[in-house]
């Protein structure tokens, strides 16, 4: 079979090179004003009176480069808890959300508890959950009492999944009760229905939230350091007090957001993903 192409008429060649041109005047127009603000925001920087005593605190190169290999060996415990965390919390999160959208009255005491979990944990702060799972379930003096570290990571599952509960539950309830009835009318069971049809198009809606809560906690994995642990934050502190220079904090600062850029470009692609399927682009 034969394709025939069509040649450009003159005037969708004109409209083809406008667009081309306005898009590299576009790229110009933005390179110079974020190069012009870079510009400002860096005069009015290091011109500053206190500049060289911040530059000197903050911006050591030499112990930056000192520090380096210490933060780095606690940035690997982050990135394990990372992971961890991230998994326990969801799957946690899916098990409250699934027990909040049960329905019956039989089932009511198993709804309230769900509910009563996820007020609980999305109300206390974060730092305080830490508190006292690290200081006071150790302070109870129980045999087999894990290490600070499992109970700061269990404080951190614990109220993320409460954040992320809420997540999936409004990812199930955006599904609609037709597909739910045609899935019942061929025959599949209450939690075939949730495992085959529901869940699927739950997880896909809310995937966007997800990956934000997840970059969320990869932030917050550092406070375990409150605690003890030897991260990266608490590698920084060691090497600060040792130096009396916060430059070390920097270099742990600067190793989380490269940490994160990888989580925040995946979010940003099924977020823009999620946005064309909505639009149906």
């Amino acid at each position: 079979m034969n394709t025939v192409l069509h040649d450009p008429s003159p005037a969708q060649r004109t409209r083809d090179a406008y667009r081309r041109r306005q898009t590299v005047l576009s790229v110009l127009i933005a390179a110079a004003s974020t190069a012009a603000v870079g510009t400002l925001l860096a005069v009015a920087v290091t011109g500053a009176p206190g500049w060289d005593r911040v530059r000197a605190s903050f911006l050591d190169p030499e112990i930056a480069r000192d520090a380096l290999p210490r933060v780095l060996s606690g940035l690997w415990l982050n990135v394990r808890l990372l992971a961890c965390c991230a998994i326990g919390a969801l799957l946690l999160g899916l098990l409250i959300a699934i027990l909040r959208t049960l329905r019956g009255p039989v089932l009511f005491p198993i709804r309230a508890l769900a509910a009563g979990y996820t007020y609980t944990f999305r109300g206390l702060p974060l730092i305080i959950v830490l508190y006292l799972l690290t200081f006071g379930v150790p302070g109870l003096r129980l045999q087999g009492t894990p290490s600070v570290l499992v109970l700061g990571g269990l404080a951190l599952i614990l109220t993320y999944a409460g954040y992320l509960a809420e997540v999936f539950r409004a990812g199930i309830e955006s599904v609609h009760p037709s597909q739910l009835a045609a899935a019942r009318s061929l025959g599949l069971t209450r939690q075939q229905t949730m495992r085959h049809v529901v869940l699927p198009q739950a997880v896909r809606r809310v995937a966007p939230p997800l990956l934000n809560d997840v970059v969320a906690l990869q932030k917050d994995v550092g406070l375990v350091s409150l605690a003890g642990p030897i991260d990266a934050v608490r590698a920084a502190q060691i090497t600060s007090a040792q130096t009396f220079n916060y430059t070390p904090y920097i270099v742990a600062g600067v190793l989380f957001v490269l940490l994160a850029i990888p989580l925040i470009a995946v979010t940003d692609q099924v977020t823009l993903r999620a946005a064309r399927r909505q639009s149906g682009g």
